[in-house]
């Protein structure tokens, strides 16, 4: 009995939910999905065929819930401590927002935009796009790390002084960057880079990154 995870660890959300997990020192099993295509049994536990989802056997056999955001709102009702959404409501609010710019936002011009055409294009067995991921480099992904930096400003963490579910959302999708072979140009973005180092280097980052970045070598990319 306990938590087992389905979907694939490259994945920004499934790394977002497993990261929500080490920080709370909850114990799971990764069960490897893929979504190109997913399998018709996982479509009935994910009605958008998409990952992660999260079976929780303490609750019963049949209790699944689809969607990282959803994942992670359930994890802090169950366990609390140590907490990843500020208690006071705006900062609350605040953290919700990064989640949903990072979710959204992020996943589409990183995700899509760079990480889709070097990485996944390799898994898929195609050559991988360079040029395209640059395009998007270049011309996309400026006006979000503009934002991004100012918003961190000299400041740790993004909401409330404290690190949540805000942080953990924004630096899920630079793990996706930094395995296409890119990273944040630390001259013109510089608290950006900052905080990018020291979230990637907690530990339960450091433990993802380090198992994802010996399966991403082996790509040759």
């Amino acid at each position: 009995m306990g938590l087992i995870v389905y979907g694939a660890p490259l994945s920004p959300f499934v790394r977002k939910v497993r990261v929500v997990l080490a920080e709370k020192g909850l114990d799971y099993k990764l069960d490897p999905v893929t979504p190109f295509p997913a399998p018709d049994w996982y479509k009935e536990i994910s009605p958008l065929g998409r990952i992660p989802v999260l079976r929780d056997e303490d609750v019963g056999p049949d209790a699944t819930l689809p969607d990282s955001s959803v994942i992670c709102a359930y994890l802090e009702r169950k366990k609390p401590e140590p907490a990843l959404y500020p208690k006071e409501s705006f900062a609350y609010g605040r953290a919700l927002w990064f989640e949903e710019y990072a979710d959204s936002e992020l996943a589409a011009n990183i995700g899509m935009g760079v990480f889709r055409p070097v990485v996944l294009a390799k898994l898929m067995g195609q050559a991988s796009d360079r040029a395209a991921a640059e395009k998007a480099i270049a011309e996309k992904l400026p006006k979000y790390f503009d934002y991004l930096d100012k918003e961190i400003g000299g400041n740790e963490f993004y909401v409330g002084g404290a690190f949540s579910i805000a942080d953990i959302s924004v630096a899920t999708q630079f793990v996706n960057f930094a395995h296409a072979g890119y990273s944040v140009d630390e001259k013109k973005w510089p608290n950006l880079s900052r905080f990018l180092k020291a979230i990637h280097a907690r530990p339960s980052f450091a433990a993802c990154i380090a198992e994802e970045s010996g399966f991403v070598a082996k790509l040759g990319l």
